[in-house]
Order: structure tokens, then sequence, then C-alpha cells
């Protein structure tokens, strides 16, 4: 017995042995990319902690799993692990790289100021300018700002306005704001990493003191994008001109906000955030335009390598394309995926594979390590992937589709563009919901429609456009182009006036965004059968919202908007509150509508105070500067100081308190309410701005004391 026992042992350690060698040999290849999720986890380990790890720790990670590396490189499974430590640590040291790097804050005046500066870049608005100050100088003799400024300008500064200019202005500047909810979009943690010191609008026209040529290959390069969106949009004027302005120098910041919302909603805001489709295009047609000049001649087609010429000239023009859309990380992504395809396309490679997309995230990872936390790398990636790892898997049951008549050719492009549109749509939709909280219902209709007619006919034309721009041509691209502009435009309107378009989702936490990514990573590269166990880890990432409930009061940073959760949200508002908040709150967390309290109405609330009891708890939220009734209350919010209206003991939420930290979250569960403000979510971090002090609002006369003082000015 003993004997059949060890027998049945051995047989079993044998076929495990067996299996595990059939696996690694199946997925034979597929080991690397995953350097680069490791890598990634790494640089988000760095931004999740709360306060800013030591210099050291970066570069001893890295030291000590190259040592690990080093001594077990031997053992396959020691090497594997130490690699993905090695990956991880290098990942977490270009985060704290890319804080170095980045430039220290700066204080802003509290009050108007009149700023000189050097312009930067001109962006065109629906109804006005926006600049874009580089040195700016707060007083004649201050020293300039490190950082960039950027001011809308006066509806009525008509005045000619260039890159390189000098120009002086009266106007209100504020830092970045701070998010209006914790965990929503991080403003300034954008601001901080992109050298952007704050942003504001003037109160007169501005002042052109000296009118020069911009100073640098940056500031030559801004002037040419600012040239050609203004002639595009004076060759096409309207909603169709600020689009074409988009597709050929990346600026958004003229379209309607009309049609950029009839864009997101119906699922085509891709069209406009120029990446990997445009750049390709571009490259497409450069090489394809390339190949076809060469075939004319018949000595260049018998003895010229005309494949490598088309290659270089197709790299060469994604190149300035490149730079003409401002070189931000959607297209830098796209365009190192374009440089590989190329070369691949050249040597007879494959052109499109795992290993060059983790080759592109790892050098985005290396220069722009914050990016990886925002939105953009998340669907940009993830749609990749899902394309690459769809196909490969798809691709017998493709194959059948080809051949055949024209009827099997029109099914076999349709097929491929829907495929596209549900693979690249669906992977990229949850980063998506997370960051903007919704969900395009009709986006592959509006994909299928729009895609084609862009990469047929509105691209090649604008770039037809670009060409004929020096000589003063440009109009015989552009109106046409504009025609299919406006199909365009007609089609995200109509789609995104469709029945529930657009479905609010709830926001994801950070964790479930994490597990989302975890098992769309093992779901597209591995090939084997084991793949298939990502599917319940990404289920579990779209679900984890229902681990995450809503919080049952939020109060914003001014505290001049306070929601309450009963059978829906319900708003108290007072004037001067910002409406970026709100539309926040109604996006990320799913409200509904914000229904505005009223006297009487909900019930729970009069003219003074609303009060609301949940799992136990109850709280009470006073709309006004009155006396409260602490009897029985667990939590008291307030829109005006409370500080001392409530016994020892009750936790408050004031207007002092989100001051100091932040928009707050009130959760009333658990033994006691769980309060969590931004500052605390956030933590110390270098892009985090210290608590405001105090200002005095009194003269400290010699015989005022503290409690003369106003409560503001006692803080």
């Amino acid at each position: 017995m003993q004997q059949a026992i060890a027998a049945y042992g051995a047989l079993r350690v044998t076929w495990v042995r067996v299996q595990w060698q059939e696996w690694i040999e199946a997925e034979r290849g597929r080991f690397v990319p995953w350097l680069s999720v490791c890598m990634g986890a790494g640089v988000v380990a760095y931004f999740d902690l709360q306060a800013e790890p030591n210099a050291w720790a970066g570069a001893a990670a890295v030291l000590s799993a190259l040592l690990v590396c080093v001594i077990g490189w031997r053992a396959p499974v020691v090497r594997a692990v130490a690699l993905a430590g090695l990956a991880a640590a290098l990942g977490f040291l270009s985060g704290q790289v890319g804080t170095w790097r980045a430039l220290p804050i700066e204080p802003l005046p509290t009050r108007a100021t009149i700023l000189t500066g050097m312009v930067r870049g001109v962006d065109l608005l629906p109804d006005g300018r926006r600049v874009t100050l580089s040195d700016v100088r707060l007083e004649p003799d201050a020293p300039p700002l490190a950082r960039l400024v950027r001011v809308r300008l006066h509806r009525l500064d008509m005045g000619a306005m260039a890159a390189g200019d000098r120009v002086r202005v009266r106007a209100l500047v504020r830092p970045p704001s701070s998010p209006a909810f914790p965990g929503a979009w991080d403003l300034q943690r954008d601001a901080f990493f992109s050298g952007l010191g704050g942003s504001g609008y003037a109160l007169n026209p501005s002042e052109v003191l000296e009118r020069a040529s911009p100073r640098g290959g940056a500031a030559t390069l801004q002037g040419v994008r600012d040239w050609i969106a203004g002639r595009a949009m004076a060759g096409l004027p309207g909603p169709a001109g600020a689009a074409a302005a988009t597709l050929l120098t990346g600026t958004t910041t003229a379209i309607p906000q009309g049609d950029r919302e009839a864009f997101r909603d119906s699922g085509l805001a891709h069209l406009l955030a120029v990446a990997g489709l445009h750049i390709g295009i571009v490259m497409g047609v450069a090489m394809g335009a390339t190949r076809l000049l060469l075939a004319l001649s018949e000595h260049a087609a018998l003895h010229w390598p005309t494949k490598a010429m088309a290659a270089g000239a197709a790299l060469a023009v994604g190149a300035v394309y490149l730079s003409l859309t401002g070189a931000h990380l959607p297209i830098m992504r796209s365009f190192a995926m374009a440089c590989l395809v190329t070369l691949g396309l050249v040597v007879g490679r494959r052109a499109l594979s795992l290993r060059g997309l983790a080759l592109a995230a790892v050098t985005l990872m290396l220069l722009s390590p914050n990016e990886v936390v925002g939105a953009s790398f998340g669907m940009s990636f993830s749609a990749v992937l899902a394309l690459i790892a769809g196909y490969e898997a798809l691709r017998p049951l493709l194959a059948r589709l080809h051949g055949g008549g024209w009827g099997r050719r029109i099914a076999s492009h349709v097929v491929a563009l829907v495929l596209t549109s549900l693979l690249a749509g669906t992977a990229s939709a949850p980063f998506g919901a997370y960051h903007f909280g919704h969900f395009q219902l009709y986006f592959i209709v509006a994909n299928v429609a729009a895609v084609p007619l862009t990469a047929f006919w509105v691209m090649p034309l604008g770039l037809l456009a670009l060409l004929l721009m020096p000589i003063g041509f440009e109009s015989l691209a552009l109106v046409p182009m504009g025609w299919g502009i406006d199909g365009i435009l007609w089609i995200g309107r109509t789609v995104s006036a469709w029945p529930s378009a657009t479905l609010p989702v709830p926001h994801m936490p950070a964790w479930g965004l994490c597990v989302f990514s975890l098992g769309l990573a093992w779901l597209g590269l591995w090939r084997s059968r084991p793949r298939l166990a990502g599917i319940p880890v990404v289920l579990a990432g779209l679900l984890s919202p229902l681990a995450a409930p809503a919080p049952d009061i939020l109060v914003s940073s001014e505290a001049r908007l306070i929601a309450v959760r009963a059978d829906q949200y319900y708003l108290m508002s007072q004037s001067g509150a910002s409406k970026f908040v709100r539309d926040a709150w109604q996006n990320q967390l799913a409200a509904g509508p914000l229904v505005p309290v009223r006297t009487g109405e909900p019930a729970f609330c009069s003219a003074d105070a609303c009060r609301i009891e949940r799992n136990g708890h109850q709280a009470m939220i006073l709309r006004s500067h009155t006396q409260p009734d602490c009897a029985g209350i667990d939590l008291l919010v307030s829109a005006e100081p409370a500080r001392d209206e409530c016994p020892a003991g009750v936790p408050y939420v004031d207007r002092f308190s989100v001051w100091r930290d932040g928009a707050t979250a009130i959760w009333l569960n658990g033994t006691a309410p769980r309060i969590m403000s931004d500052r605390a979510y956030r933590g110390d971090r270098p892009w985090v701005p210290g608590p405001p002090k105090p200002r005095r609002s009194v003269p400290n006369l010699p015989l005022a004391t503290t409690d003369e003082l106003p409560p503001a000015a006692a803080e």
C-alpha cells in the first residue's frame, strides 16, 4: 500500500512537472511583457504613498533586487521573482526621479495683480483666447516664476498676440484647485508635473510691451502651432474649424462645449484626443504616397530600397506630426508603437507585438511616470493590449472571411471595424468610467460610422492642407475637409441624443481599478488556457464599487456645496459655489440629479438645518449660521464656523476644517461616523499644498487679544 502511494505521488510530481514545462513552452516570449506590468505596479505604489519616501528608498530597492538576481540567477523561480522585483523597484525609482525633476510649488498672490511675462502660446477658445506665460514677474523687481501661468484674456482684448511677445496684464490668478472629493481627479498633481503654477483671468485688456520672435525651439514650434490653428479656423469658421485645428495641432480649447459633450457622450472623444488613430493614418498616408511616387520611376522601383525609403519618410512625417500636436503622452505612446510597426515592416518581422507594447510602456514610464495614474495611459495601453490579444485569439475565425468576392471583402472590413471598436472600447471603458464617471452605450455604432470618415477623408485632406498653407492655398483642402468634419459632428450629435447614450456608473475605488488592470493583463498577455483565470479577476475589479459605498455626506473645499444622501442626493448650495465641483459630484458618484434642498423638502430638512439618521448614527447639517440642537447627534456639519457649537466630543466638519483639509466625505456607518478629508486621503506629498495660513483681517493692536479677533483670524 505504501509503495502504491509513493508511486502515485511520484507520478503526480512527474505530471505536474510535465504540465509546468508545457506551460512554459506555450508561453515562451510572454514573460518579458510582464516586466512592464511590474514596473507600472512600482510606479503606482510610489504615487499611492501617504508621505514622501526617503530619497534612497528607490535606489536601495533597485540595488537589492539586482543583488538577488545575481545570487539566484541559476534558479528559474528566484530569477523570475528577482526580475519582477527589479522592474517594480525601477518603477518606484522612476516615480521618485520624476518628482525630483518637477519644479517646486511657488506662492501666488491672493488678490489681483499686474503680471508681466513672455507668451509661450495662444489658445483659441469658443468665446475668447487664453495665453500661457513664462518668466512671469509679479512685481517689476521680483525674480521671475519658474512655473508657467495661464491667463484667460478679457473678452474685449482682441489685439494681435503671438508666441515670443512680452505682455503685461492685470489678472486674478489662483493655484490649481484641489480634488472635488477624496479620490477624485487630482488637478494639483497634474499641474505639478506639467510645470503649471496657476491659472486665472484678466480683469483688463492686456498690453504688449515688446514684440519679438520666439526664442528656442519649443517657443518657435509653439508659434508654428498657433499659426496653423489660426489659419485652420480662419478657413473653416465655427465648430468645423475648431475640430480641424485640433486634428492638425492637438489644441482642443476652441471646440464649443456642446460639441465636446456630444463627442464624449457618443464615444468619439478619442477622435479629438490626437493619438494612435491619427498618427497611424498620417504615417500610413506618408508611407503609401512615398512608395507610389517612387514606383512612378522605373529605375527607382528596380534599384532603390523603396520600402525602406518609404518607411523613413513615414517616420519623418510622424515625428513632425508628433511635434505639431504637442508631444503629449497618448501620441508619444502611439508614435513609439508606430516606429516599431514601421521597422517591423521593413525587416520583415511581426509589425505589432506585445513586446513592442511593453517597450513603449517602459519608455513612457521612464519619461513621465506620473502619467501612469492618469486617464490616457490606462485607456491607451488597455486598448492596444486588447487589440493585439483579441486579434491573435480570433485570427482563425477572421481568416474565414478573407477571399471571395466583393461582398466577403466588404463584410471582412466591417467585421474588423466593429471588432476593433468593441475590443478597444470595452477594454478602455473601465478606465474612462473611473476618471469620468460615464459609460457610452452606443460607442460601437458611432465609431463604425465616424472612424472610416476620419481615416479616408478628413485626415488625408488635413495633411494636404498643411502642405498648402505655406503658399496660401490651404482652402483647396480645408473646405472638403470641413465637409467630412461636419459629417463627424452630425454623427456625434445624433448618437449622443439617443436615449441613455451615457450611463452613469458608480465610482470605482482605486484598488478596484488595480484589480481590473491585473485581470486584463493576465487575460491579454498569456496565450494558453490559464489566461481565462483573468476573467473572474476582471469581474472582481468591475464589481468593486459594491464594496465601496458612496459617502452619505459630501462637503466641498469652500463649504458652499453640501450633498446629503437619502433616497437620492440632496444638494445645499450657496452663492459662488463651484460648478466644476457640482459636475464632478454628479459624474463621479453616479448620483443622479442633485436635488436642491428647499424649505420642507426633503422632509428631514427645515429652514435652518437638515437632520438625517443612518445605521444608528444621527448627523445635523446646518444650512445657515444658527445655534443647533446637539441633543442625540453624532456629527455636526456646517457651512459656517461651528467649532464651539456642540459639546466637546461631538465631531464636526465646518468651513474652517474644509478650508484647511480640503473636500470631505463622510460615511455614517460602523461604530462612529467615518470622516475622510482630501488631505488625509492624499497625504503629505510634494504636489499637495500645505495647510493655508490664517489671514488676519484686523490690525494686531497692543491691547487686542485673540478673543477680540473675528473667527477667521482667531483660527
